[in-house]
C-alpha cells in the first residue's frame, strides 16, 4: 500500500524528468553518435571535437577564473550576511537574490551600455579630460559579465553553510588562545568548505557553457564553446557536431558536479543535484 502511494506521489516528478530530461538527453546522444547523411552509428562527430579543444580550453579557463573571482568577492559578503541580526540577514539575502529576478539578457545588455565606447564609463572619463578606454570586446569584459551574473550563485550556498556554523566552536577556539586569523583559518574556513565547493560548481557550470555574455561583451574575437555549439545549430546546420559538442560539455559538467558531491557533500546545503 505504501509503495503504491509513494509511486503515485512520485509519478508526476518521474514523468517530468522523463519528458524534459531523459528524452532530450537521448536526442542529443542520438545525433552525437549518428552520421548526418545516413543516420548510421559513427564516432566521426566525436573525432571532430579535436578541432575545438582550444576553444574548450578557453571556455574552461574563463569559467575557472570567473569562479575564483566570485569566491574572493562572495565569501566576505556571505560571511558578513551570516553574522548579522536575523532581520538584517533576510533583507541582505533578498537583495542578493534580487538581481536574479531580472532577465539575464537585460543584465548583460546593461553592461554593454556601461562598457561600450560611448558608454557611461568612457563618457565620465572624457568628461574629466581623460582618454577613453577600450573596455568592451575584451576578455576582461567577458569575465566581468560572468562574475556579475553568477556571483549570487556563490554567495547563497556560502551563506547557507556559514550561518549554520556552531558559534560555540568559535568561542572554544578563542578560549584556547586563537586570534581572529587562526579562528578563521582553523575553524570557519574548514567548516565552510562544502559551501565553497558548491559555490565554485554552481558558478563554473553555467560559466563554461555560456554564449550570450561572450557575444555581447566579448565581440567576434572571443569564441567560447557555447558560441560554437550555437553556430553549429543555427548557422552551420550541423546539428550532429553540435550535439557531440553538447554531449562532451554535459560530461564535463557531470564530472565537476560529481567531484563536488564527492568532496563537499558531508554538510547540508553543500550538494548540487
Amino acid at each position: 500500500m505504501k509503495k503504491n502511494k509513494a509511486l503515485l506521489l512520485s509519478g508526476p516528478y518521474i514523468l517530468f524528468m522523463v519528458i524534459f530530461t531523459l528524452i532530450p538527453l537521448g536526442v542529443v546522444g542520438y545525433f552525437a553518435l549518428t552520421d548526418p547523411d545516413t543516420g548510421a552509428f559513427t564516432l566521426n562527430n566525436l573525432k571532430n571535437l579535436a578541432l575545438f579543444l582550444p576553444t574548450l580550453g578557453t571556455s574552461v579557463g574563463y569559467a575557472i577564473v570567473s569562479a575564483l573571482i566570485c569566491l574572493v568577492l562572495g565569501y566576505p559578503v556571505a560571511y558578513y550576511i551570516a553574522h548579522r541580526k536575523p532581520l538584517t540577514q533576510k533583507i541582505l539575502y533578498m537583495l542578493t537574490m534580487l538581481p536574479m529576478c531580472m532577465s539575464f539578457l537585460l543584465r548583460t545588455l546593461a553592461w554593454v551600455g556601461i562598457l561600450e565606447t560611448n558608454g557611461i564609463i568612457n563618457t565620465l572619463l572624457t568628461g574629466l579630460g581623460l582618454p577613453a578606454l577600450e573596455l568592451i570586446g575584451t576578455p576582461g569584459a567577458v569575465i566581468l559579465g560572468m562574475v556579475y551574473n553568477y556571483l549570487p550563485y556563490m554567495i547563497l550556498p556560502l551563506y547557507a553553510i556559514i550561518v549554520k556554523i556552531d558559534r560555540r566552536l568559535i568561542e572554544a577556539a578563542e578560549d584556547l588562545g586563537c586570534n581572529g586569523v587562526q579562528v578563521f583559518s582553523k575553524v570557519v574556513l574548514p567548516l565552510s568548505t562544502p559551501g565553497i565547493l558548491s559555490g565554485l560548481t554552481m558558478v563554473f557550470v553555467p560559466a563554461v557553457s555560456t554564449f550570450y555574455i561572450s557575444q555581447k561583451l566579448g565581440g567576434t574575437e572571443t569564441m567560447l564553446i557555447g558560441d560554437v555549439i550555437e553556430r553549429q545549430f543555427k548557422y552551420a546546420n550541423n546539428r550532429n557536431l553540435g550535439a557531440a559538442l553538447s554531449l562532451v560539455l554535459m560530461l564535463l559538467v557531470l564530472v565537476c558536479t560529481g567531484i563536488m558531491n564527492r568532496f563537499g557533500g558531508d554538510e547540508e546545503g553543500g550538494v548540487v543535484v
